[in-house]
């Protein structure tokens, strides 16, 4: 049986203001995902994107992300999450500034492939600090309240974001958010406290922590958990950040502004969503209700409201941000499935679990993005008309969460997340 070491935890006030320093990186990544959603309409005419582009345009940020998980885990366990973010984040603001310049597709891809290597550690380096400085109870807390922030940047990326394009336009505007990444380095360079290297002892006494990812490919547990995040919460992201958006001006039949309305307030209620989520979860655990259970029970709740958007399309008209809205509430649940899997492994293996698991939730979201977009130009040039495209795209989405959710009731895992 592998002992985890144990490490001083953090008193209230550090907590908070390392909270604070963290969740500023990762309410602007996640204004930085999202932004395309509203962006996408002016992207469109700009720059003459089909549906496939895109969504190979958003995809190519989740790309860009995907690639650097595996060697991030083992950089964040050896270096910390201060050091490994702040370097990350460097290249988050030479993505920005590309995408500024950009004067073509592939000019805006390699943009975005940058500026999600550059934000690949905002999430995945609190966690690992939080699995060593905080308990249990308050890595749930704290990760769906860094969720909540994710929101907030989200929130960010919609009305804000189109107020302000008439004023200084798109490529002025990744200026500006270059130009704040840049201070929320400083800020994490001096909040987050230094990382302490594991001593010879504690390495001795968790052989595991020096074999890479072995421990965390052997786990059943992990790989329980791998479809519902590659689909269920992969594609909540996916519909979150870019389809939300065209579905609401290309099947509803609304207006920019209208689709941008619509977005806010699916965003305000995720953020309302994991806030509550924080205030619920630790109380949940005190009870013996795990994760694990929570999914079980939740997450068909969101098959339904997904068949419902499906079956309506057209008919639903302005209930479509709600019912849009409602979809992300009830995949929510699935977002308690990470913090699940850092707790079912030792702290010194939590960057890479952690790693492993955010890279199956981004090549979901990436996947998901992108086959959309594939599917709803290949319906089309199909002869299918635009609503019937995405009502077909989103059914094989449906489709493939049902199957993961099937995957997770019968597997048995042989750890268990506490």
């Amino acid at each position: 049986m592998t002992i985890t070491p144990p490490h001083p935890l953090l008193t209230r006030q550090a907590a908070i203001t390392v909270f604070l320093a963290f969740a500023s990186a990762y309410f602007l990544s996640a204004l930085i995902r999202a932004v395309t959603a509203t962006l996408s309409p002016t992207l469109t005419q700009e720059m003459g994107l089909s549906a496939r582009d895109l969504g190979l345009l958003a995809g190519g940020y989740f790309l860009g992300f995907s690639l650097t998980q595996l060697p991030l885990g083992t950089w964040l366990d050896r270096f910390g999450p201060k050091k490994v973010n702040i370097a990350f984040l460097s290249v988050a603001v030479l993505g920005c500034v590309a995408f500024s310049m950009a004067t073509s597709f592939a000019g805006l891809l390699l943009a975005r492939m940058l500026c999600g290597v550059g934000v690949s550690a905002c999430l995945m380096a609190p966690l690992t600090g939080y699995r060593r400085w905080l308990t249990p109870a308050s890595q749930l807390r704290t990760n769906s309240w860094m969720l909540m922030t994710g929101s907030l940047g989200m929130l960010m990326s919609t009305l804000p974001v189109q107020w302000l394009m008439p004023l200084i336009g798109w490529r002025m505007l990744f200026l500006c958010l270059a130009g704040l990444v840049l201070l929320t380095m400083l800020l994490m360079a001096w909040q987050v406290p230094a990382w302490e290297t594991a001593s010879a002892a504690t390495q001795a006494a968790t052989p595991d922590a020096e074999k890479g990812y072995a421990a965390v490919w052997r786990s059943r547990y992990f790989w329980r958990m791998t479809p519902i995040g590659f689909f269920s919460y992969g594609g909540m992201v996916a519909i979150q950040t870019l389809w939300a958006g065209p579905w609401m001006t290309q099947v509803a039949g609304w207006s920019s502004l209208e689709a941008a309305t619509g977005l806010f307030g699916i965003n305000l209620t995720m953020l309302c969503t994991f806030w509550t989520w924080g205030l619920v979860t630790p109380q949940l655990a005190r009870r013996g209700i795990s994760p694990n259970a929570l999914i079980a029970w939740g997450l068909p709740s969101s098959f339904v409201v997904l068949g419902v958007l499906i079956v309506g399309a057209q008919d639903l008209g302005a209930w479509s941000a709600c019912v849009l809205a409602l979809f992300c509430v009830a995949s929510s649940f699935v977002s308690l499935a990470q913090p699940a899997v850092g707790q079912a492994f030792p702290a010194a293996l939590a960057g890479r679990a952690l790693s492993a698991y955010n890279l199956v939730i981004f090549s979901g979201i990436f996947v998901v993005q992108w086959g959309i977009g594939l599917l709803v130009d290949l319906f089309k040039n199909g002869g299918w008309t635009t609503a019937e495209a995405f009502q077909g795209a989103l059914s094989v989405f449906l489709l493939c969460s049902v199957a993961s959710y099937g995957y997770f009731l019968w597997s048995k895992p042989d750890n268990q997340a506490p």
